[in-house]
């Protein structure tokens, strides 16, 4: 696809999927607890998201790349989802997702959520397992605006005809950069700094917003 009415660019964790990906895995090094709390302090703002993803993938070093197929069963497509992917492409528009999670999930998941395309970060595998490292450069709040920025042009749309839908801190720079920027099943800062609330439970609440 070349050309495209408008662009919807969703969060993954917590927002196109009810899960965070990185505590399933971290279950399966058994370090949940101190990785949920890294995550929800980072989805606050309170520390800076590379540095903390960082951290949270070292506590993962370990886990067999054979948890990915355990992790991949346990997601759960947010309410909503489908429907609202199939109103955009009737509607002429694009889905994408930019997410901080991990290709290694997403590259299952998406594509049978109606996404046609999405970036995320990859991990380094050594032997089997994890390496406790992610490979590449992170894509941060940052990265997410640059890709929601990118595509919108590789697509031919202009940037007011962008709409963004995110939960966390890391979500505010491509809110702020989309022509609407949604908060959904968000924290308060984020509640705060988006054109609008929708949710926090059910993705299609966002069609009726969709252009006609």
């Amino acid at each position: 696809m070349t050309s495209a009415r408008f662009l919807v660019v969703l969060d993954a964790d917590s927002t196109l999927i009810r899960n965070e990906v990185i505590e399933l895995l971290a279950d399966e090094a058994g370090r949940r607890a101190e990785v949920q709390a890294a995550t929800e302090a980072a989805m606050r703002g309170e520390v800076d998201f590379a540095t903390s993803l960082r951290s949270r993938v070292a506590a993962l070093e370990g886990v067999p790349v054979a948890a990915f197929e355990r992790v991949i069963a346990r997601i759960e497509p947010t309410p909503g989802v489908r429907e609202l992917t199939a109103a955009v492409h009737a509607r002429g528009g694009v889905v994408a997702v930019v997410s901080g999670g991990f290709h290694e999930i997403l590259d299952h998941v998406a594509p049978g959520l109606g996404v046609d395309r999405w970036k995320a970060n990859r991990l380094v595998v050594a032997e089997g397992a994890l390496a406790g490292r992610v490979d590449g450069a992170i894509v941060d709040a940052e990265a997410k605006a640059a890709a929601l920025t990118q595509w919108a042009a590789e697509l031919g749309i202009s940037p007011t005809a962008t709409i963004a839908i995110g939960d966390g801190a890391n979500d505010l720079r491509m809110m702020a950069v989309a022509g609407l920027g949604l908060a959904f099943n968000a924290k308060p800062a984020v509640r705060e700094a988006a054109n609008l609330v929708v949710g926090p439970h059910d993705l299609s609440e966002v069609i009726p917003l969709l252009p006609a």
